[in-house]
């Protein structure tokens, strides 16, 4: 049977659609206890600060939607080297009963529009190197290339309030 869905962006409305969204990919990845998010941080950080954008995929037709499928949250960064915006997709989830379905490819044809649209560069992510199923999609089907010379890094809050130890004072 052919699911029928739509692609729009989120509004504040849709913020407990996304946290559920976001709670359901935290089981997919085994870290439940590390999806944090609140509706407040949501609103606050996504909707007022526009720190970062969202695409959702709905059942349905826009007249007529029915719950949310799948999404995309992605935030623009710059590259030095290429003197252009870049798109970095954060997370991308589709609801495993609606995968297989088409919504993966409209949701990266969609971050396609708005990367050209921005005129990025580039469209960077990161996969879970046991997450098999989307490396393969990813290579086959949008033809992306692994960054194997590259190594992700990360600071928590700990770790960022830790770099104030670095600065230098005045005399």
């Amino acid at each position: 049977m052919t699911l029928t869905f739509h692609i729009r962006s989120a509004n504040v409305d849709d913020v407990d659609a996304m946290l559920k969204l976001v709670h359901d990919l935290a089981t997919y990845e085994n870290e439940p206890e590390s999806a944090r998010a609140t509706p407040a941080l949501f609103r606050e950080n996504i909707f007022e600060k526009k720190y970062a954008h969202t695409l959702l995929a709905f059942d349905g037709t826009p007249e007529a939607p029915g719950i949310a499928l799948g999404m995309a949250l992605y935030f623009f960064n710059f590259s030095t080297w290429t003197g252009k915006p870049g798109l970095f997709l954060e997370d991308l989830y589709v609801s495993p009963d609606a995968r297989n379905k088409g919504i993966g490819k409209a949701l990266f044809a969609e971050l396609g529009k708005v990367a050209q649209e921005k005129g990025c560069a580039r469209l960077d992510w990161s996969v879970l190197k046991w997450n098999t199923p989307s490396i393969a999609f990813y290579e086959k089907k949008l033809e992306a290339k692994a960054m194997e010379e590259w190594m992700g890094m990360r600071l928590e809050e700990q770790g960022i309030e830790n770099l104030q130890k670095l600065a230098v004072h005045a005399a």
